[in-house]
């Protein structure tokens, strides 16, 4: 292997890259948009949810009732309602997403010592958000419910009310979240985007930049020059590995700076490890530059191969341990799922090496892999 002609055909690719506005714009520009609208369009976070009340009762316990939706940081109040009839209109507008409806003698019965029965209606459109809100207005009615019966065994036996909710509730639960304390969906979600982005991104400029050669017929100036296969390919792959390599970059700088995603581990471990994912995907560029000869078909199969795997079995969206068999089986087949471990381990967790080698040595493996294969299937020679 000759470094020389290594190095002219990279120079080549380089220049072609700069030339072509296109091109250069998917190189260069793309990355960093995604990362744009992927980070501001995706919020995991259910919260001010816009609801209205029914009051029946119009008492002053009603009201107290209401009012601790009312003051949640996870509700935004749109109203009174006279009636039910009002409610089906707004959810069915998306006006709002619940609606507490507190019946008649709402006071008359809690003061009476009996229970009153208020209903809850939560659009069910989308089940993990309506999930979530019933966890909201459980917790809410728990604590109003734990309140009123503390304050009627104080009043009835003459206890402190802090003593009898002590009583009521023997066992204390102290919950506290590790690693993102702030339970904020965007510190999970920016370390992820940089895995789905450099799924993406790479194959799309490898598997195009090498069919593209194809398609103008300027691959048989290689076939016929006494440029090797392997001097050909590292030539042709080294500026799209540098491109992704500051892309990635990039990527990290806006997780950190603008979504403000803690990076707790260690740069010396996670950069050397987003190269090594990077040179993963670019190798499935390779490979899909192989079997396709249209940029079209590139583009076609790239997407198949790279965006719905990276969004649906890497653990982004659903983890892995929720899967089924079969998808859990694919998850562990493609690069996404050990590189989302990396990053969201080194951002959030800050472990590295010791804890994540099973995961770097996979994409090492991978790696060679897809570049042995690349290699092998690439022929130099042109098929009758």
């Amino acid at each position: 292997m000759k470094w020389k002609r290594v190095f002219i055909v990279a120079q080549k690719e380089w220049r072609e890259i700069l030339r072509d506005r296109l091109f250069f714009t998917l190189a260069f520009v793309v990355p960093g948009v995604l990362m744009l609208l992927f980070g501001y369009g995706i919020s995991l976070d259910v919260e001010n949810l816009p609801f209205a009340v029914v009051d029946h009762d119009r008492s002053r316990l009603s009201r107290d009732y209401a009012y601790r939706f009312i003051e949640s940081r996870y509700f935004d109040f749109k109203g009174y309602l006279d009636d039910e009839r009002g409610i089906d209109p707004l959810l069915s507008d998306n006006v709002i997403r619940a609606a507490v409806i507190i019946p008649e003698h709402f006071e008359k019965r809690l003061l009476a010592g009996r229970p009153a029965a208020v209903q809850t209606l939560i659009d069910g459109t989308f089940p993990s958000r309506a999930q979530t809100t019933k966890s909201y207005v459980t917790a809410i009615n728990n604590a109003v419910t734990m309140e009123l019966v503390s304050r009627h065994l104080a009043e009835q036996d003459g206890k402190d009310r802090d003593r009898a909710r002590e009583m009521l509730q023997p066992v204390g639960l102290q919950i506290r979240y590790l690693y993102n304390q702030s339970a904020k969906s965007i510190w999970s979600i920016a370390p992820s985007l940089l895995m789905v982005i450099l799924m993406i991104a790479p194959p799309f400029l490898t598997a195009i930049g090498v069919v593209r050669e194809k398609e103008n017929g300027s691959i048989y100036n290689i076939y016929a020059s006494t440029v090797s296969r392997g001097e050909f390919l590292i030539g042709k792959l080294a500026p799209y590995v540098i491109i992704s390599t500051l892309n990635m970059t990039l990527l990290w700088v806006l997780a950190v700076q603008l979504y403000g995603a803690p990076f707790k581990g260690q740069l010396g471990f996670f950069l050397p490890a987003s190269v090594l994912y990077l040179l993963c995907t670019t190798g499935i560029g390779l490979l899909i530059s192989v079997f396709v000869r249209t940029q079209i078909a590139a583009i076609i199969v790239t997407v198949i191969l790279t965006l719905v795997p990276a969004v649906l079995y890497s653990g982004f969206l659903i983890p892995i341990a929720s899967l089924s068999g079969q998808a859990k089986i694919t998850a562990h087949l493609i690069p996404a799922m050990y590189y989302t471990n990396i990053a969201v381990g080194s951002f959030l967790k800050g472990i590295g090496l010791e804890v994540l080698w099973g995961d770097l040595l996979v994409l090492a493996v991978y790696a060679l892999i897809v570049f042995s294969a690349g290699f092998i299937l690439f022929s130099k020679r042109p098929k009758a």
